[in-house]
């Protein structure tokens, strides 16, 4: 039985979403998640919600449970995933306080586990990583949210240097964040749909001159943008079309996997 059908994977200095909620612990093959998954309903679903970095912030971004978060989510039976993050900009085309839904993504991890795929031959096609239907419920949630971008993502934990910022941003890198990665990969091997809400909170060391970005700027800005991001939220789950028949999911139909989907 699905205990919830959509989640919001709540980014830095989100660590609440739902009110009235019930508690899920959820063991997984690749350890604990992040924290428990809180599940309550908003506008008429069954909603789950995941703080990425754990409810106290416990998990840094290079070492995050990703593989756990994403199988403990599906197992809960979502299949439609909103993913608010903080991130830098790179271009003269965004600012502070804006929020963009890229469609691509660049992952310049080095260390992380990014597959459930362990043995044999499942290729996943991931030439469009976010899902159109998520993404267009995201961008109509409200008029002041952009279409489009390319996010580019860290290692982290260190912010770039000067030359790295200059060098995404000359390579076609419209944000830089240090978490779309591996997780939205993990979601298409999941068959389950995924899109991320990018909340700008400062301009990339690169890009801004003389100051580089600080922690304290960016846990600032995206805590002082937190109701309007509830909100941004609560209108694109309203606005969800039905999962079935989204190639997020049809991509793997009549293949036979190397791994399990819960």
């Amino acid at each position: 039985m699905s205990v919830a059908e959509v989640a919001v994977i709540g980014g830095t200095g989100f660590y609440s979403f739902l009110t009235d909620a019930e508690e899920h612990a959820v063991a997984t093959p690749y350890g604990e998640p992040s924290a428990p998954v809180t599940v309550g309903t908003v506008a008429g679903r069954r909603v789950a919600f995941l703080p990425r970095h754990g409810r106290r912030h416990e998990f840094p971004p290079h070492a995050l449970p990703y593989r756990a978060n994403l199988w403990a989510l599906r197992s809960l039976g979502v299949r439609q995933i909103l993913a608010p993050c903080a991130v830098g900009g790179l271009s003269d085309t965004v600012a502070p306080g804006d929020l963009v839904v890229p469609d691509q993504l660049v992952d310049r991890t080095t260390a992380r586990v990014s597959s459930y795929v362990e043995r044999g031959a499942t290729h996943v096609p991931f030439a469009d990583p976010y899902c159109p239907r998520v993404s267009e419920a995201l961008v109509a949630a409200a008029p002041d949210v952009r279409r489009g971008g390319t996010m580019v993502v860290i290692e982290g934990p260190r912010f770039s240097t000067r030359a790295e910022s200059q060098w995404y941003a000359a390579q076609g890198g419209t944000l830089i964040n240090m978490t779309g990665a591996p997780e939205a990969a993990l979601a298409r091997e999941l068959r389950t749909c995924y899109a991320a809400l990018a909340l700008v909170t400062d301009m990339d060391a690169g890009v801004e001159g003389e100051a580089g970005v600080g922690q304290e700027e960016v846990f600032a800005r995206f805590r002082d943008n937190l109701e309007r991001l509830t909100a941004l939220l609560t209108q694109a789950i309203a606005a969800l079309p039905d999962p079935d028949g989204c190639t997020c999911s049809t991509w793997a139909d009549g293949l036979e996997l190397s791994y399990e989907i819960p």
